[in-house]
């Protein structure tokens, strides 16, 4: 055992005993006998993924434990529980643990979409369950009570009452894709106009998104139908990148294509929408297709030589490099995204931005710091750089997240050598000021040196 490992026990032990005056050791410890009985049997699990040698882990421990001690005693059927991945590999491997400590929530024995990645404080975890303790859809009685946050994208049921099939179903549904939605239901006299037709279920896209109101149309007893119904519209191909879900993305580790837009550009939105839908459906898995705010983004756009005025514009960041699709207006026309991408898979962005020639009509414009070496000449691979920041990203900036180094415009958006540093992106990932990040996924006990 090394060093550092040592150190990271040591101070685990110590941060224990500092806290045995008010710690019951709440929080479970899951074996793989027990865990799936856990799951079912609560209705919240709220499970710390950990390694005892990680200092990360030594940290949270006791401030686990506290949280846990307070909820279990407010909330019998909510649980906080600790998975030793060490020890319980094929539960680490189940939930595809790259780093520790992983916060993951479970609700009616299935995970959350989306890990936990708040403050780390005893009242942080504890105002996140009773959040989530929360009705996930809200009656509406009076036609004036209707609320609709206009920045999520909300299902709007309009039934007779609570004992009908489609109130029941959307509850069931409303479980489920809570974190990114909202859901109402508006019932009995309240919901009159809305049922001259019959009782529906409407979805209202979030503002400035480029999506249009629909209604559904298919049995409201069909869970199955109305879950796939609402989830291409919940969790669409094309989502926004924001500060709060960059770490998300990013980890995944796939390229991103982007669409830098202005504000209030919902149609560069639409017609870039189009693009991805009639091109690239079959690059789903391989690349994440987001849109983001240029004015929320401006540090990306100086790092492309680009402003707030080049826009709209559509980049590919491959967690290496940074590439341009030389014209916006070519979204429209057949093939042109679908070749773009496909040039990242193959190299050619990469070649033919350090080798460009007099009558190329290559679609990209790259941008890439340093002279290229051989193994840079292969194609791109989604391969995902750590965030090796001094500082800890939580607490920072957004232009302190995405990147400070100094600005360096590309003269001539070609291969000159004058462009601005390669990936930014990649700083959105998680930290390692935060995190022990896992490079191997096959718990063989090799371990690197992580701390």
């Amino acid at each position: 055992m090394n060093f550092r490992r040592t150190l990271a026990l040591l101070l685990l032990s110590t941060l224990e005993l500092l806290h045995l005056d008010f710690i019951n050791s709440e929080a479970l410890q899951l074996t793989q006998e027990i865990y799936q009985d856990t799951l079912n049997k609560n209705k919240l699990v709220f499970i710390n993924f950990y390694a005892d040698w990680c200092m990360f882990s030594a940290q949270l421990a006791p401030i686990f434990h506290q949280a846990a001690d307070i909820i279990h005693e407010e909330y019998p059927d909510v649980k906080f529980a600790r998975v030793d991945c060490e020890n319980q590999q094929q539960i680490a491997l189940e939930n595809a643990i790259s780093k520790y400590p992983t916060l993951k929530l479970f609700r009616n024995g299935k995970v959350l979409r989306k890990e936990y990645r708040g403050q780390r404080s005893v009242d942080a975890f504890s105002s996140f369950i009773k959040q989530q303790l929360k009705p996930s859809m809200v009656d509406v009685l009076k036609p004036e009570d209707l609320k609709i946050d206009e920045n999520r994208n909300t299902f709007i049921g309009y039934f007779e009452s609570k004992n009908s099939d489609g109130y029941q179903t959307l509850g069931k549904l409303a479980d489920e894709l809570r974190e990114t939605t909202d859901f109402l239901a508006v019932l009995g006299d309240a919901s009159t106009k809305e049922r001259a037709v019959g009782e529906n279920i409407v979805f209202k896209p979030k503002k400035k998104s480029g999506e249009v109101e629909t209604t559904y149309t298919g049995s409201h007893q069909n869970f199955e139908l109305l879950k796939q119904w609402a989830e291409d519209r919940a969790n669409p191909l094309v989502r926004e990148i924001t500060f709060e879900n960059g770490e998300e993305l990013t980890e995944e580790g796939l390229p991103f294509l982007i669409l830098f837009h202005k504000p209030e550009d919902v149609t560069a939105i639409q017609r870039y929408k189009n693009g991805v839908m009639r091109e690239l459906m079959e690059e789903r898995g391989r690349i994440n297709f987001l849109t983001a705010d240029g004015t929320t983004f401006a540090h990306p756009l100086h790092h492309l030589g680009k402003s707030i005025d080049d826009l709209p514009l559509i980049c590919i960041d491959s967690f290496r490099h940074m590439y341009l699709f030389k014209k916006f207006d070519d979204v429209d026309v057949p093939g042109k995204l679908k070749q773009f991408v496909a040039d990242l898979h193959s190299g050619k962005l990469h070649q033919d931005f350090h080798n460009p020639q007099p009558d190329d009509n290559d679609q990209a414009q790259g941008h890439h710091h340093g002279q290229p070496s051989q193994e840079q000449q292969q194609p791109e691979t989604p391969e995902k750089q750590a965030d090796t920041d001094d500082g800890n990203t939580d607490n920072a900036s957004p232009d302190q997240q995405i990147g400070d180094e100094p600005e360096k415009k590309s003269a001539s958006g070609s291969g000159s050598g004058k462009s601005p540093p390669e990936t930014v992106f990649n700083k959105l990932a998680p930290s390692e000021n935060r995190y022990t990040l896992l490079h191997w996924r096959d718990y063989s006990g090799n371990y690197r040196d992580e701390l």
